[in-house]
Formats: C-alpha cells, structure tokens, sequence
C-alpha cells in the first residue's frame, strides 16, 4: 500500500475523530486494519506485534520515546488491533477533524451524532468512505474504507475504530505537533 494512503488511513482515524469531538484532554482510540483484497493483512500486523513485543528492553523503549516525542503512546492488542494514547490540544479540537490534501476532494455531512465523510484522490489514485457516531461528548464508533492502487493492483483496507475520552490532564503524552494552517 501507498505510503501516503496509510498515512491518509492514519490521519482519518481516530485521532482526527477525537478532535472533532472538540473535547480537549487525553483520548484512547482502538483502531483494527483488515483488507479482503490482502487477506494476509490481519496475520502480518500480529507479527509485526510479536516483533515488537520481542525486542530487547533498550531498544523497545528507544523506539517507545521516538513515539512518545511526536505525541503518540501506542500499545497493541488482540487480533492486530492497536491502542494509541493522544494528546487533544484545544487548539486541535478547534480544526476540522481533517485536513485538506491537495489533488483530494472531500465530502462531509451529519445526521445527529452520525459523522459521514467519503474522499477520492488522484495522486495517487485513492477513494473511501465511512461513518463514526459520538456516544455523547466522550466515546465514539465507527468504521471506514480505503480503495488505492499499488504497483496496478487494486487494494482494499477496512478500518474499524472506538475512541474514549479519558481526562482533561493528557499527563506525560504531549500533543502531536500539528503542521501550520
């Protein structure tokens, strides 16, 4: 997959959600990658997991502090998911919960607590859609769906999602560092 699609994947999860909750203060968003056109993928994220959880100490919390620098604290779970711990500054709950890419267009609307977005991009070439709905002003759920094209092969990712508000003190997870606007 396209780096710059996972990145997309990325920034459209639940950190970005977790924003739009406007709710400044420390979030956990869970979040699960699967994909019917790479039925491998749910099998090489719990390898990708066993290999961090079987590196040595040192080198486990070197990789931990350079994450921790950009703002995330992450932790694995069952059946490839990942938990992240951010940081939601109230200058990032006042953003929209994306930003804008170039050659990118992008849809949103909302019906009651349902939030529902869809993109389509040309470089490279990349559309999804999805939906989260907010359980009140702290927790939410939701799941989407990425279509790209690496190497002339379509791929396919589903994501699904669930964030919860866990305090106004963020303690010792810093924000992520936004870039300007």
């Amino acid at each position: 997959m396209h780096r710059a699609i996972f990145t997309l994947i990325l920034a459209m999860s639940g950190a970005a959600w977790a924003q739009s909750s406007t709710k400044p203060g420390l979030w956990e968003i869970t979040s699960k990658m699967t994909s019917p056109t790479n039925p491998q993928m749910a099998k090489q994220m719990e390898e990708a997991q066993k290999m961090m959880a079987s590196m040595p100490a040192a080198q486990r919390k070197q990789m931990e502090e350079m994450m921790a620098k950009q703002g995330v604290n992450m932790s694995f779970g069952a059946g490839g998911a990942t938990t992240v711990k951010v940081c939601i500054t109230p200058e990032m709950a006042s953003r929209p919960p994306i930003e804008q890419q170039d050659g990118c267009t992008y849809k949103f609307s909302q019906s009651g607590s349902s939030h529902n977005f869809s993109f389509q991009c040309a470089k490279p070439p990349s559309d999804g859609q999805g939906q989260v709905t907010f359980s009140g002003a702290d927790a939410y759920n939701g799941s989407m769906r990425v279509n790209s094209m690496d190497k002339g092969k379509k791929e396919t990712v589903d994501m699904t999602m669930s964030g919860k508000f866990l305090g106004a003190n963020c303690g010792s997870i810093k924000p992520v560092k936004l870039p300007a606007k």
